[in-house]
């Protein structure tokens, strides 16, 4: 967030920069406000750009065995055009590179998901699924030593994880 405060205000006074050349070119004939105003128009244009190309830049950082199963789209009210065009403002991805089996439990998968929020730090929700019951549980070390202690929730096929794991 600092650093993005900071590529806002550099942002601003290039454009500032560029109005002062421009009027200083035109010879006087932009007033003397057009600074001011070009700097807080261009802060505001990258603050929107930073905004909706969020996911977009988190996404390509990410390794090739990642996939996006969600993408929360939202629209808040300080920020009218998000009425217009929502913004994604979290992901949840799955790491498909990490997906462990159990050879003794086939249908039993171990998958690491990955929910990301704009200003929130990433958090890695390990979870264990069930494709015969299309079920899943937070992993917890009783559900690591025996599946039947953890916390099931049956969500079915449906479910984004359940549907990514699953059905492939």
């Amino acid at each position: 967030m600092f650093f993005e405060l900071i590529a806002t205000f550099a942002v601003g006074i290039g454009a500032a920069g560029l109005a002062l050349v421009a009027g200083h070119l035109s010879r006087g004939r932009l007033p003397r406000y057009a600074a001011p105003v070009v700097a807080g128009i261009a802060m505001l244009i990258y603050a929107i750009w930073s905004e909706y190309t969020w996911a977009e830049r988190t996404v390509n950082t990410l390794p090739e065995s990642v996939e996006v199963l969600v993408s929360v789209e939202e629209a808040r009210f300080w920020k009218p055009w998000t009425y217009v065009v929502p913004q994604t403002t979290r992901l949840m991805v799955l790491d498909r590179a990490g997906v462990q089996t159990n050879p003794a439990a086939p249908s039993m998968l171990l998958a690491d998901i990955y929910l990301f929020g704009r200003w929130a730090p990433p958090v890695k929700r390990p979870q264990l699924v069930d494709c015969v019951n299309g079920a899943r549980a937070d992993v917890s070390e009783a559900a690591l030593t025996d599946p039947s202690q953890a916390e099931w929730m049956t969500v079915g096929a449906e479910d984004p994880l359940i549907g990514a794991l699953c059905n492939t």
